[in-house]
């Protein structure tokens, strides 16, 4: 796979490669793994939300406290 990024971009991810010391391939694997879980955790949120609606669960802490 091939993507283009603006020299801007570029100058940053190798920054941010450097100091996590990890090569910038795998910084950028680890960036889409990180959003795409959060892609997946939104996705499911905005599924359940009407569910957990019907059942009096309006905030994260109506949740919170039951649970706790």
């Amino acid at each position: 796979m091939t993507i283009r990024i603006d020299p801007r971009l570029e100058r940053r991810l190798s920054r941010a490669a450097a100091r996590s010391g990890r090569s910038r391939s795998a910084f950028v694997r680890d960036a889409l793994e990180r959003q795409l879980a959060l892609d997946r955790l939104a996705d499911l949120r905005r599924r359940i939300t009407p569910f957990a609606e019907a059942r009096g669960y309006l905030t994260d802490e109506d949740v919170f406290s039951e649970i706790s």
